[in-house]
């Protein structure tokens, strides 16, 4: 129980009912929360800015079903679609022909943004909701700098000197430093995949069969081909076998917002400490054939993107980020900037660097940061992708079996739903000799799983008034698929209902009563439960007329790699189709359902474009389909009752020019009747 001489402290202006650490997504929303439940909360933020990835170029929201954000964090997304409605927001490209605006009844919210939108948004909340912040203060890195009576946390001291007083805790920071200065038992690297009887976890070689890998063979060695010369930095001689746990991290890196907007644009420039030597994988893998544009720019408003890591070596700074979780404040700094370098200098490298092929310089070298964002960073982002950090040791982990929906959940107050997703943890030799990229792992869960309160909460005796809603108890697997923003807002939400009933109850945050917590949740318009689909049909019984994709021509993506959003079924019931099956709508949730292909096309030009359909009598007859090439789209309605011909499951769309390199196609169910399916899209160059 709460002692009395917790809950009869006095608030002064360096105390509050709830004290928060970290300045996150999950941060921001417990703090709302708390207010608007009638209690003083206190936010604190290490940087000069809220919001942490939100707010620092990842704004291509990884939601996965977005059926299961609710509450603040949906909240914040409808904020967010208000401001761009406005057509005075989009000061750098038309709304209505941007490839990122949804319009129709049921688009109530907005999924990609700029970043400082976004932080105008945060701040604008929290200040209406009369949150007390602190920024640029960060706790004390003196062991003694969480005062704690008993298992209770009294006080933290900050860097400045700052005490802060509270009567419960939370640790929303990406790093978990809260939780670790308290002296609460915590997780570090990869488990093995026995610990929890997973499958996903610890080193995983066999796995890495993605993109983001090598997909020709490149010498490891500083000669090549030479293992006497030596390895070449960053590369490691030997792995322990796969499913062994470590302390490897999957790596970080700078979501870069990048324009091609020359107005608003800036080129990039050549670090003055710039080391050729440390692309040698790069310009090797280049003149070894791999010819894809090692970046991925995700369209974001008024022509900026998101751009996260692609292939084999590209922004993730593999291995660079192993001693930061545990590192002191000034070491943390000089790993970020040793980050921030070597970023620099990769892009530098793609557009100018003689070993780059040119037709990857002229991509890239139209590119630029957005001239309008970070200002007083060199448009740099605010704070580095820490993808994962420490973990707490909780009450109840979440596991891959969890996420799988193999073992169940009895207390849930929040949902994921995205893939569980592990970027690259090191590389090493292979028998060959050559370089690989390992840990990379993505696997969907098989659709929306549910997030238990245990994970929350550490082990009786060991904080009983500390709530950790980003750092959360989960493996490393699972964790991958957690760790999205969106699922931070809603965690953060939970954390912030259970902080206050804690409190008005005389509790222990691990005492608070689940049937009340759920009660409250879902009044806040929390989302605790939704239909898992069935799983599509396994390789070894689909039809014998499925098609390889790798034997088709041009560049196909198939609907396994397609953003989904909407709920969309996995089939395999109707044969002819591309890779491992078909996605359909079930004939349900009209103008919800939506299948975005997007790609980077190896060289402007015109280009084919051709749809994959399953075609059935029970298929819908206009189709929306909208192709978008350069700063244009068009319109195209697909009969899908009609067999395609001799092109097997292909129907062409039409011929377009794109003047650049970025391709997308949506499908929709926008006033469709029948069933809409999405299989998978190829664009052939036409001669």
């Amino acid at each position: 129980m709460l002692t009395a001489l917790v809950l009869g402290l006095l608030i002064d202006s360096h105390g509050a009912d709830v004290v928060i650490y970290g300045g996150t997504p999950g941060g921001i929303a417990c703090a709302i929360q708390v207010r608007r439940m009638g209690r003083t909360a206190l936010l604190v933020e290490p940087t000069s800015h809220v919001g942490g990835l939100t707010t620092s170029g990842l704004g291509a929201t990884d939601s996965g079903e977005k059926g299961v954000i609710g509450g603040i964090s949906r909240e914040f997304y409808r904020r967010l679609r208000k401001h761009y409605e406005d057509s005075a927001a989009w000061n750098l490209e038309k709304r209505d022909t941007s490839p990122v605006w949804r319009v129709g009844p049921n688009e109530d919210a907005q999924w990609t943004f700029e970043p400082k939108v976004a932080e105008r948004v945060l701040d604008a909340w929290l200040a209406e909701t009369g949150v007390e912040v602190l920024k640029g203060d960060a706790l004390s890195e003196d062991p003694r700098a969480v005062k704690k009576e008993g298992a209770l946390i009294r006080e933290m001291r900050l860097v400045s000197g700052k005490v802060l007083a509270g009567k419960v805790f939370v640790d929303a920071s990406y790093e978990g430093d809260l939780l670790a200065r308290a002296g609460v038992p915590y997780r570090l690297g990869r488990e093995s995949n026995t610990l929890h009887n997973e499958t996903l976890n610890g080193v995983q070689r066999a796995r890495n069969t993605h993109n983001h890998r090598f997909l020709k063979p490149v010498s490891a060695f500083r000669l090549k081909g030479d293992p006497l010369s030596g390895l070449l930095p960053g590369i490691e001689e030997a792995l322990p076998a796969d499913g062994t746990g470590d302390n490897r991290l999957q790596a970080y890196c700078f979501r870069m917002c990048m324009t091609r907007n020359v107005d608003n644009l800036t080129p990039w420039p050549k670090p003055e400490k710039y080391n050729e030597a440390d692309y040698e994988l790069l310009f090797r893998n280049f003149e070894a054939g791999d010819l894809r544009i090692p970046m991925h720019p995700l369209p974001m408003p008024n022509g900026k993107t998101d751009t996260n890591n692609n292939g084999a070596f590209s922004t993730d700074y593999i291995g660079g980020n192993f001693k930061y979780p545990e590192a002191s404040y000034a070491d943390r700094v000089k790993i970020i900037k040793d980050h921030l370098e070597y970023q620099k200098g990769l892009m530098w490298s793609l557009a100018n660097h003689p070993r780059v092929p040119q037709t990857v310089r002229d991509h890239v070298s139209k590119w630029g940061l957005a001239r309008d964002e970070f200002v007083g960073n060199g448009n740099w982002p605010w704070q580095i992708y820490v993808r994962e950090a420490r973990r707490l040791e909780a009450v109840r982990m979440v596991t891959e079996r969890h996420c799988r929906a193999i073992d169940p959940v009895a207390d849930p107050v929040g949902m994921g739903s995205y893939n569980m997703d592990s970027h690259n943890c090191t590389r090493y030799v292979d028998a060959k000799g050559n370089v690989q990229d390992e840990g990379d792992v993505q696997e969907g869960p098989g659709g929306p799983y549910p997030v238990g309160y245990g994970s929350l909460v550490a082990q009786p005796g060991k904080a009983d008034n500390l709530l950790v809603p980003v750092c959360l108890g989960s493996t490393h697997i699972a964790f991958g698929s957690i760790r999205m923003e969106p699922v931070f807002f809603v965690l953060g939400q939970s954390a912030g209902t259970a902080a206050v009933m804690a409190i008005e109850g005389n509790l222990n945050v691990q005492d608070v009563p689940y049937a009340k917590l759920r009660e409250r949740l879902l009044k806040d318009g929390q989302v605790l439960e939704f239909e898992r689909k069935p799983l599509r049909p396994k390789a070894a019984i689909l039809p014998a007329d499925a098609i390889d994709i790798k034997k088709l021509q041009g560049v196909v993506v198939d609907d396994e790699h397609a953003l989904a959003e909407g709920d969309w079924v996995s089939s395999a019931s109707v044969g002819g189709f591309v890779g491992a099956g078909y996605r359909h709508d079930g004939n349900q949730n009209k103008g919800k359902c939506r299948l975005t292909f997007s790609t980077d096309l190896p060289q402007p030009g015109k280009y084919e474009v051709r749809l994959a359909i399953s075609q059935n009598a029970n298929r819908s007859r206009e189709v929306p389909v909208l192709v978008f090439y350069g700063a244009k789209k068009d319109l195209v309605l697909v009969d899908q009752t009609r067999k395609p011909g001799k092109d097997g499951p292909f129907v062409s769309l039409g011929q377009w020019d794109f003047p650049d390199c970025k391709a997308s196609v949506v499908i929709s169910n926008e006033g469709t009747k029948g069933y809409v399916t999405g299989d998978a899209v190829q664009w052939q160059r036409v001669p």
